[in-house]
C-alpha cells in the first residue's frame, strides 16, 4: 500500500499480519526479552520487513537496533524508515547516494483520543481539521496530522540529530492529491549544512489505516512549499 506514495527509489516491505515466528539477532532478542507478546509481535515483524527491504538493497541481514531517541541504525550507505501500529507494519530504505531522509508512518484511521489533537496541533490545523471533517467524513483528519507529523519528525532528526516538537511544524493536507506540507517553525541544518525549511509529502488511506511518507531526494533542500514533485508507483490525482 505505501509504495503508491512513495519514488521509486525508495524499497518498502509491509506486512498486514504478523511474522509466524520470525528470527531475530541475540542483540534485538535482548531488546524484547522481557516485553509483552504484543511487543515482540511488532518489533519482529518489522525487522523482517526491514531485512526483506534491505536485501532488495543488495545488504546483508543485519539486526536492526535503536540508537538515540529510538532512531533505528541502518547499514551505511542506506538511509529509512519504520512504523507499526494495530494491523500494519512497515519498513521503507534507499540508498543515502539516492535519497537525502526518509521518514514514514502509519495510524489506525479513527479519531485521536481526548487531549491528543490539543495537544499536537495549532489553531490553523485545527481550523482545517473541522473543515475537512465535514466535507470528507471517511477520514479521521486529526489522526492524518498526527501521522504527517510523525512522519516529519522521522525525516527530520536522521538530518539534524535534533528533538523535533509536534508544535515546531505547522502541517497543511491537500485531500484531492493526497499531499501534505509542514512547515517548520525552528531552524534546522542538513549534515552538509543546507537549510531545513520545512518537508512534503504524501499520504493514503485504505484498509482502516493512514500511511504518511517523506522522501527527500538528494540534491533537494527540505523545503514546505508545493507538494513533491516525483515520479511516484501511481499517477497523480
Amino acid at each position: 500500500m505505501i509504495e503508491e506514495i512513495l519514488p521509486r527509489a525508495v524499497v518498502a516491505v509491509e506486512a498486514f499480519e504478523d511474522a509466524a515466528g520470525p528470527e531475530l539477532f541475540p542483540e534485538e532478542e535482548a531488546l524484547i526479552a522481557r516485553a509483552v507478546q504484543k511487543r515482540r509481535d511488532e518489533f519482529a515483524t518489522v525487522r523482517v520487513c526491514a531485512r526483506e527491504a534491505l536485501a532488495k538493497l543488495g545488504q546483508p541481514a543485519v539486526p536492526i537496533l535503536p540508537g538515540e531517541r529510538g532512531a533505528p541504525v541502518w547499514p551505511r550507505g542506506v538511509v529509512g524508515s519504520m512504523s507499526h501500529c494495530e494491523g500494519y507494519r512497515v519498513c521503507a530504505v534507499a540508498p543515502s547516494v539516492d535519497v537525502l531522509t526518509v521518514g514514514v508512518d502509519a495510524e489506525p484511521n479513527a479519531a485521536v483520543p481526548d487531549g491528543v489533537l490539543e495537544a499536537v496541533s495549532d489553531a490553523a490545523e485545527r481550523a482545517w481539521i473541522a473543515e475537512l471533517a465535514v466535507a470528507r467524513p471517511d477520514i479521521s483528519w486529526d489522526r492524518l496530522l498526527f501521522c504527517a507529523k510523525e512522519a516529519v519528525y522521522k525525516a527530520w532528526f536522521p538530518l539534524t540529530r535534533r528533538w523535533l516538537d509536534f508544535s515546531e511544524a505547522t502541517v497543511t493536507v491537500d485531500p484531492e492529491a493526497g499531499t501534505f506540507a509542514a512547515r517548520l517553525l525552528v531552524e534546522g541544518r542538513t549534515p552538509e549544512g543546507g537549510p531545513i525549511t520545512g518537508f512534503r509529502g504524501r499520504w493514503l488511506a485504505g484498509r482502516g489505516l493512514l500511511v504518511a511518507a517523506i522522501a527527500v531526494p538528494r540534491g533537494d533542500t527540505p523545503s514546505g512549499g508545493h507538494p513533491l514533485q516525483y515520479t511516484s508507483r501511481r499517477p497523480s490525482p
